[in-house]
Parts: structure tokens; C-alpha cells; sequence
């Protein structure tokens, strides 16, 4: 199902760093574009190595994380958060499972609607491009650091 977000909730996807520098008419178009679902406590929202299709923007409840057949969770998001941010951008395995802790409202986007933002927001894409650009150059000198510091 596809909703418009009210005003308050456009809002806190500002807060989510990927659309924080997005202009407003791309906030507005992701806003009037996004599926809810509804997940009840247990519910799995996508399986470890299960192909992605895009990302979740969690509005409410709780969702968490495990990257072990044990089910132990590992990381618990809280709302307004995205889920899966890299598998707005390209085609990848989910590397770990996802399930509600408790009932859950999301807002799916998919890749294919990303792209097509980005395609009819070119300011917003280059804004996507450096932020990405940055998230790199950061992994790459924390694994450069814990290279180093492992000799």
C-alpha cells in the first residue's frame, strides 16, 4: 500500500542521513512514494542471504538484527532509521536477518524507484554520490587503521 507521509513524518526522513541532503521536492516525491508494511512481533522482514530488492525506513516498534542461524540479535534499530542502504543503490545479498521485535510499521523503497529519484533529482543524486563517496573513504580508513594495528 502506498501512502503520503503527513508534513511531521516527511520531516524525520530529513533525519536519516542518505535523505538528509535531499532537495525538497525529492523528499516530497520519496514521501508520496513509499509502501508501508506492517510487521507483528516475530515477524521476519527479510532473511540473511536473501537477495535485496531495495531498503525499509522503520516509522515504528523495533527491528533486530542477526547474522546467525541462532537468532541472537545482534543490533536493534530504532524508528527513523533506513534498513538496507546499500541495497537501494545496487543488486546484493541481505547480510543478516531482520525481524520485528515487537509490531513494526515500515516504509519500503524500492531500487528501482531510487533510481528513478535520483534520475529526475540530479542536485539530490550528486548529494547520494558524496555521501556514499564519504561512507567509503571512511571504511576504507578504519580497515586501513585496523590493518595497521594488527601488525
Amino acid at each position: 500500500m502506498t501512502q503520503m507521509l503527513p508534513d511531521d513524518e516527511t520531516d524525520n526522513l530529513r533525519r536519516i542521513p542518505l535523505f538528509a541532503a535531499f532537495e525538497p521536492a525529492a523528499v516530497q516525491a520519496l514521501a508520496y512514494s513509499l509502501e508501508t508494511r506492517l510487521l507483528r512481533a516475530g515477524d521476519v522482514l527479510f532473511q540473511q542471504g536473501e537477495e535485496s530488492d531495495g531498503g525499509y525506513v522503520l516509522m515504528l516498534g523495533a527491528i533486530g538484527l542477526s547474522a546467525h542461524d541462532d537468532m541472537k540479535t545482534s543490533h536493534v534499530i530504532q524508528p527513523w532509521a533506513l534498513i538496507g542502504e546499500m541495497a537501494l543503490v545496487a543488486p546484493s545479498r541481505r547480510p543478516v536477518t531482520a525481524r520485528a521485535l515487537e509490531p513494526s510499521t515500515l516504509l519500503k523503497i524500492t531500487r528501482p524507484f531510487f533510481h528513478q529519484l535520483l534520475e529526475q533529482h540530479p542536485k539530490t543524486a550528486a548529494q547520494v554520490r558524496e555521501f556514499f563517496r564519504a561512507r567509503l573513504m571512511d571504511f576504507t580508513r578504519h580497515a586501513a587503521s585496523n590493518l595497521t594495528a594488527a601488525d
